[in-house]
């Protein structure tokens, strides 16, 4: 315990000394030694022993509740899984794996990683890891990705049951750098319009998309969707350099500004891959912060179409602070603003909880289905240089409203996938049938065009649904089935190929990027609305 204040004192004592160089105040000099205090008569009085670091680590955490919601306090324990999704890379042996029915299944190696190296496939089971037993009821993830994952250089042996093969089979995997993608799927749509589906502005995501964009252009394309819907945002200075992929040389992307931060401007350079050309990007209320930074520069400067529901509307940079105990507090120092000087954050006066019912708000307002459902006041109203008008104070505001459809989710289809009945079946399927499959469609354009998901195998679906405690609704699949169709054969490519397989499937009946690519087939609307790409 007293090892653990005189860590906590000399912490705040540290940052006294650090806070002293911003000029602080006396009354934060007096709170500061107030909230010392407070530690010391805990630790000295209180009726119970108290973990003084756990003390510390709640009440950072609640303060920062009250300053906004976004930011946040990492303890070091919790810094490496934080960063990892955004730094773009982990250390491991690189396969997408699965508990499948209690065993370790391999959904895929990961291209180029050591597992695909040594001849790991798809399907293979790991059932021992260092000769310890790893499949059973106490096998989960966390499990796995502490038994497999490891420094670079370090060796893992591990035994794999493969069918078809009576004896395991043994590999010493050494670990390696494994990347972690930020993009899903780069494809042509049509023999024009080419597909980018990014989920995260992580370290490596400009070099992924600079790739994509290159081999969209090898195959034609001269008209672009990206897709930045559920993409939660990552590091500024990627938003502005993919924003500057779209601008020309001298357009002002983004600046920032905050009490104790000067305004700094974000411009676009001259080395854009798709300055010009039809665009269209695609957000909804899980898109944030880069995402809207990107979306925001296009809509402002009338380069492209903005198409789907009102962003998340996170308008808060976050400088992260480290610590002497190696944590990191990240504070939001500054906010973003649009080239017409839109601040999109939404309102958090409210507090941290009412801030987060946003979602349900919108569901009850009717603003996930009717357009009309949402006002602006005339304050936060914007004009591009073509003279649309924008407006700021709670997201990015499509150009076309697309409303959520729910029209084809039943009862039948909650309850398929509340127990893992999609997923288990289609890991199944294909673990039971790869080879058969693969030989029929060995390309995995083969598979797209002309695989069906006969009755035969929604026979074998409703059988393992019906075994995980969900009854045959004929009400319900009449409801669901054209979605549940696709999805089987989405997650099924998803096993066999990659996940841009599955959304090469999905994009068949996304009526969202349907619509897309409805806009940028006809072009009028570009014309109509002074877009010009």
């Amino acid at each position: 315990m007293k090892h653990l204040l005189k860590s906590a004192l000399l912490t705040a004592m540290f940052g006294c000394l650090f806070l002293s160089s911003f000029s602080q105040s006396k009354e934060t000099r007096e709170n500061i030694q107030k909230l010392a205090t407070v530690m010391q008569l805990i630790d000295y009085a209180y009726v119970d022993p108290v973990e003084i670091q756990d003390v510390v680590d709640n009440a950072i955490a609640e303060t920062l509740k009250d300053l906004d919601p976004h930011s946040a306090y990492i303890p070091k324990k919790e810094l490496e899984r934080s960063e990892e999704q955004l730094e773009g890379s982990f250390e491991g042996i690189g396969v997408t794996f699965q508990i499948f029915r209690d065993t370790i299944l391999v959904i895929s190696p990961v291209p180029g990683g050591p597992s695909e190296k040594l001849g790991i496939m798809a399907g293979d089971k790991i059932v021992r890891i260092n000769g310890e037993k790893a499949h059973g009821p106490d096998i989960t993830n966390k499990f796995v990705m502490d038994k497999l994952r490891g420094e670079k250089g370090s060796k893992v042996d591990v035994s794999i049951y493969r069918q078809g093969r009576k004896e395991l089979i043994e590999y010493t995997i050494v670990r390696d750098e494994i990347p972690i993608h930020s993009i899903d799927a780069t494809f042509m749509l049509t023999p024009e319009i080419g597909y980018i589906k990014l989920n995260r502005f992580s370290k490596n995501a400009m070099e992924e998309f600079r790739d994509g964009i290159s081999s969209l252009k090898q195959q034609g394309m001269e008209k672009l969707i990206l897709d930045l819907r559920g993409n939660s945002g990552g590091y500024l200075g990627i938003a502005v350099e993919l924003a500057d992929e779209f601008l020309p040389e001298g357009r002002m992307i983004v600046y920032t500004k905050g009490h104790k931060s000067p305004r700094e401007e974000f411009d676009a350079t001259q080395k854009g891959s798709f300055e010009q050309g039809p665009l269209v990007i695609m957000i909804d209320e899980g898109s944030a912060s880069a995402s809207e930074i990107v979306s925001g520069a296009v809509q402002d400067w009338d380069r492209g179409l903005i198409l789907g529901r009102r962003s998340f509307g996170k308008g808060l940079v976050q400088r992260p602070f480290p610590l002497t105990d190696g944590s990191v507090l990240r504070l939001t120092t500054a906010r973003y603003h649009t080239p017409t000087g839109r601040s999109i954050q939404r309102p958090y006066n409210k507090g941290y909880e009412e801030y987060y019912k946003d979602f349900l708000e919108r569901w009850e307002m009717g603003e996930m289905v009717h357009a009309d459902s949402i006002h602006f006041p005339d304050s936060l109203k914007y004009y591009t240089p073509g003279n649309r008008v924008v407006y700021g104070g709670g997201g990015i505001m499509p150009d076309i409203f697309i409303p959520w459809d729910s029209t084809w989710i039943s009862d039948y289809y909650i309850d398929l996938r509340k127990n893992g009945v999609l997923n288990q079946f289609t890991v199944k399927y294909v673990n039971d049938n790869r080879t058969e499959i693969l030989d029929k469609y060995p390309e995995f354009e083969d598979y797209k065009q002309d695989f069906n998901v006969s009755d035969e195998i929604l026979q074998e679906f409703f059988e393992i649904a019906e075994k995980e405690g969900v009854e045959y609704d004929e009400e319900g699949f009449e409801k669901s089935g054209r979605v549940l169709r696709s999805q089987i054969k989405a997650w099924m490519a998803r096993n066999l190929w990659d996940v841009g397989a599955s959304y090469a499937v999905f994009s068949e009946t996304d009526d969202a990027l349907q619509k897309a690519i409805e806009i940028l087939s006809d072009g009028s609307l570009f014309l109509e609305l002074k877009i010009h790409p």
